[in-house]
């Protein structure tokens, strides 16, 4: 009998974490990522990327997809041998889709304090990202990343 071996793989690494809806939360998962990432080996280019995109989607999900007395939730699933990296932001709010602002959208300087460029900052960081419903109320802002080859 002729079979072909058993390819064996390396399983993805993954990392979960539900965090206080707070600033403080959000700084905490920024910092919890790169731990997380160089602890697995990542990258530094994908880790100080994904710094980057967790700092931002933490944030909006602090700001906008924030319900009293509900965490938001942060998730990592790395593949090491492919370099690729997924990171999950979930919010508890949903009724709202991300509106990225285009980068070059000037039209205010007080307007950053309110609505600022940080999913065009996603969108140029990353290599894909995306947002899904969460049910029952909630969304998930997903962006996906690629390491150097």
């Amino acid at each position: 009998m002729n079979q072909p071996p058993p390819q064996l793989t390396t399983p993805s690494l993954t990392f979960t974490q539900l965090l206080s809806s707070t600033p403080r939360g959000a700084r905490l998962a920024r910092l919890l990522s790169v731990s997380q990432l160089r602890s697995w080996g990542a990258p530094p280019d994908l880790t100080e990327r994904a710094e980057i995109v967790v700092a931002e989607l933490a944030a909006n999900a602090v700001l906008h997809g924030r319900l009293p007395g509900r965490s938001f939730r942060l998730t990592f699933v790395f593949d090491a041998p492919a370099g690729r990296l997924c990171n999950d932001v979930t919010a508890a709010r949903g009724d709202r889709g991300p509106q990225p602002r285009p980068a070059t959208d000037a039209s205010s300087d007080t307007a950053l304090h309110t609505n600022g460029r940080g999913l065009a900052l996603v969108a140029a960081i990353a290599d894909r990202w995306e947002m899904l419903p969460h049910p029952p109320s909630g969304k998930t802002v997903r962006a996906e990343m690629v390491g150097p080859d």
